[in-house]
């Protein structure tokens, strides 16, 4: 994959935050970028090591610091993305050169929230979701945007064609006889493809 093309995504994995990954992991793979998440493929890889070499494959990134906080009474607060996060900020401070250009997207839900318990990065520009997908989205669209300064569709259009995309998805899974645990379960990759062959059968049908 091409290390200008790939882009880091650090976040949470619960099914309540998955609506938001699939509409970010929408937007990247329609503008041309190779999206790229930590799920093992090893089991003799520590998932640390596989996050490593993501983030060295990347040179755009995506943090997402949103569940900082415990989920239950009693509960310790999970830092695994900003851990992350600060892995990556080092990686660009203190790597070789190819590194010096990385680029991050910070999201959080609330606006000034993450000033509580990690206030080193005020300093940076945190956009924020809310949770909505569509925000995130919106989001994604412009930063990409910022990158190149070269005309991209509208986060509107890219919204819609998720949309079309997942109501088209529906039929392509009875069509390829997939449960919903099939769904559930299937690799970042394979939804990749099923995204990208759905943008090549849109193509050719408006041609």
């Amino acid at each position: 994959m091409d290390f200008e093309k790939n882009v880091f995504i650090n976040c949470p994995f619960d099914n309540a935050y998955k609506p938001i990954l699939k509409s970010i992991y929408f937007c990247l793979t329609y503008l041309g970028y190779n999206p790229l998440l930590s799920e093992t493929k090893n089991s003799a890889e520590s998932r640390i090591s596989n996050i490593q070499i993501l983030i060295e494959k990347a040179k755009f990134s995506i943090h997402d610091i949103s569940r900082m906080q415990a989920s239950k009474k009693n509960e310790l607060a999970r830092f695994n993305m900003p851990f992350e996060l600060g892995m990556d900020i080092g990686c660009k401070r203190f790597g070789n050169q190819i590194y010096k250009d990385k680029s991050f997207l910070i999201f959080d839900k609330e606006h000034y929230r993450y000033q509580k318990a990690l206030s080193d990065i005020s300093g940076n520009d945190i956009q924020i979701h809310k949770d909505i997908p569509e925000k995130a989205l919106r989001h994604v669209r412009n930063w990409i945007f910022k990158q190149n300064n070269k005309k991209i569709d509208s986060a509107n259009r890219i919204w819609n064609s998720f949309n079309q995309f997942n109501g088209d998805f529906y039929l392509i899974l009875q069509s390829d006889e997939l449960s919903q645990e099939d769904v559930d379960e299937m690799p970042w990759e394979e939804h990749r493809n099923y995204i990208l062959q759905w943008m090549e059968g849109r193509k050719k049908f408006n041609n």
